[in-house]
């Protein structure tokens, strides 16, 4: 059994992540909310001077510095300046402009005194609070310049990015390729949710769970079904899933039992076996193999057909893979932080156990609450609701409550 460091090293050493690149016009809303996920293949530099021009951060009066030295001080307000529209005047000594948010500074004009800070009488403004030289003003260039680096290559596309594409006036851009993941259930005791459970049969979750797992990481699933325990028919499957995605998935048929075939399969068809257990706890079975090139190489994922175990294992080992595969920046691994236990956690010590539970925070820092209930490998039912999986440790058999504990945080 490696451990789960040791694999998820091994792991990214065999990642080949997507070269292909796609274009991507957002010349619409729509089109722009579609691109959401997607890794830019090319670096963003700007076109613009963030601000465009010097503006107003508050809605006031557009003065000199050198006329609010001292005050109260009354000036002549000379113009009205909303955002949207250029300033028509200079101001000159003992002049102001009435000014709104966002709107651009006029030739002269400094400072802005926001409005709860004056009194307007007709054409005359008196200034009641001094200010220092350049408050409230954003200067031309301050974010960012024309030609800068404003989005760096191998960032996921989220909506804060999607804002910075539009105001930068960028409609196109590139993108990689979404990697594509093949999915496979194997025992020939699953069926359908929509099919009628005969006595013996199981239900199969996990085709969902992976699927949807898939998606949210921005991948694209290619759920293929069920695959009944036939050494020739999973032979077939696997060799269909290889050929058509960059990426597959299992699950079941990963142990030691009479109709596990998955290991000698994958061999036959080519594919070298990196990975046959992990000492993590639950999702002890695992199989990584690789098909292909150095520079093109598909990897295998074969994971236990226990839920739970299958979901631990893709947040674990699969999900840091796809994100590597996607050529997004790293780090690529889970993101683990420090939280204290809300209870006490137990395991047997022989493997890293992972619990799943709920993490959450307040102003003291992260805490991580058990789900409750039983933390079998095939119970569902206290797996919904999961937003961490604490940690405890290979060697260790407790951790007490109060004590800090290490949690996957579910992204």
């Amino acid at each position: 059994m490696l451990p789960a460091a040791e694999a998820e090293r091994l792991i990214f050493t065999l990642v080949s992540p997507i070269q292909a690149v796609e274009r991507l016009v957002l010349d619409t809303p729509a089109a722009a909310a579609a691109s959401l996920g997607r890794v830019l293949a090319q670096s963003i530099s700007s076109k613009l001077d963030f601000p465009h021009w010097d503006n107003s951060a508050m809605d006031g009066y557009a003065v000199r510095a050198a006329d609010i030295n001292a005050v109260p001080v009354s000036l002549s307000v000379i113009e009205e300046i909303p955002a949207g529209r250029s300033p028509q005047k200079t101001i000159s000594a003992g002049q102001a402009a009435r000014i709104l948010t966002g709107a651009m500074m006029p030739a002269g004009a400094d400072t802005v005194i926001m409005q709860e800070e004056t009194e307007r009488q007709g054409s005359q403004v008196t200034i009641l609070a001094q200010s220092e030289a350049g408050a409230f003003v954003r200067r031309q260039g301050s974010f960012t310049t024309a030609g800068a680096q404003i989005l760096a290559a191998g960032k996921a596309i989220a909506p804060p990015e999607i804002a910075l594409l539009a105001a930068a006036q960028q409609t196109e851009i590139s993108v990689y390729r979404r990697p594509r993941v093949a999915i496979l259930s194997t025992g020939s005791e699953l069926v359908k949710p929509d099919q009628q459970l005969r006595t013996g049969q199981i239900v199969d979750s996990n085709q969902y769970a992976l699927t949807a797992l898939v998606a949210k990481t921005g991948a694209v699933p290619i759920p293929l079904g069920i695959v009944p325990d036939d050494r020739e028919q999973v032979k077939a499957a696997i060799a269909a899933a290889f050929d058509q995605a960059d990426m597959v998935l299992s699950t079941g048929g990963v142990s030691v039992g009479d109709y596990d075939y998955i290991d000698p399969v994958l061999e036959e068809l080519g594919a070298t076996l990196h990975i046959h257990s992990v000492a993590v706890k639950p999702g002890k079975p695992l199989t990584v193999a690789a098909l292909g090139t150095s520079k093109h190489t598909k990897l295998y994922f074969g994971l236990p057909g226990n839920p739970a175990s299958a979901m631990v294992g893709f947040w674990r080992f699969v999900e840091p893979a796809i994100a590597k595969l996607s050529n997004k920046q790293g780090p690529w691994a889970p993101e683990f932080v420090t939280a204290r236990a809300e209870a006490g956690l137990t395991a047997g010590g022989g493997r890293e156990t992972y619990l799943w539970g709920q993490l959450s925070m307040d102003e003291s820092g992260y805490s991580f609450s058990l789900a409750k209930g039983g933390h079998s490998s095939g119970n569902l039912v206290n797996l919904a609701n999961t937003s961490g999986l604490g940690v405890v440790p290979q060697g260790r058999t407790k951790i007490d409550q109060g004590e800090p504990v290490r949690v996957l945080k579910i992204r």
